[in-house]
C-alpha cells in the first residue's frame, strides 16, 4: 500500500506517516522497484493505535515503549492498560487543580468594582484584586 493510501485508511495525512516513520514508531517499509514506499496493510492499524494513545496523553517516547513490547512478542496489553490508569489518575489531578483555579478566578472577577490607585505610596500593590488585603472600594 503506497503511502496516500495508508493515509487516508488511518485518517493522518502522508506528511504524519513519515514522521511517525521517522520518530521509530512505524517501521520503514520496503520500496517498490520504481522507489516507493509500499507499507503492509496492518501499517494503518499501527498509526490509528499510535493516534489513539497520543489522543490519551501518552508522548511519543511512551508509545514506542509499548510498541516494542509487542515487537518483542510480549503482550502489551497489562503494561498499556497500568499506564492508562497512571495517565487516568493524572488528568483527574490536573482537573482537580484546575478546578480550585477556576474558583480563585471566579472570586477574584465576581468582586465589585475596584479603585485603582496611582499613589506612589500604595505602589506595593501590583492589582487591588490580586491584593492580599482584598480589593479596595
Amino acid at each position: 500500500m503506497r503511502i496516500g493510501s495508508l493515509a487516508h485508511a488511518a485518517g493522518v495525512s502522508p506528511k504524519t506517516v513519515r514522521f511517525y516513520e521517522k520518530a521509530g514508531l512505524l517501521p520503514e517499509p520496503p520500496r517498490t522497484p520504481s522507489g516507493y514506499r509500499d507499507y503492509p496493510p496492518e501499517a494503518a492499524d499501527r498509526l490509528v493505535f499510535i493516534r489513539r494513545a497520543q489522543g490519551a496523553g501518552f508522548s511519543l517516547a511512551e508509545i514506542r515503549d509499548m510498541l516494542r513490547l509487542r515487537e518483542d512478542g510480549r503482550p502489551p496489553c497489562e503494561h498499556a492498560h497500568g499506564r492508562l490508569r497512571d495517565q487516568l489518575r493524572q488528568v483527574e489531578q490536573r482537573i482537580q487543580e484546575l478546578e480550585g483555579t477556576r474558583a480563585v478566578l471566579r472570586e477574584l472577577t465576581g468582586t465589585a468594582p475596584v479603585r485603582c490607585t496611582t499613589d506612589p505610596g500604595d505602589a506595593r500593590r501590583f492589582c487591588p484584586r490580586t491584593d492580599p488585603d482584598g480589593p479596595r472600594r
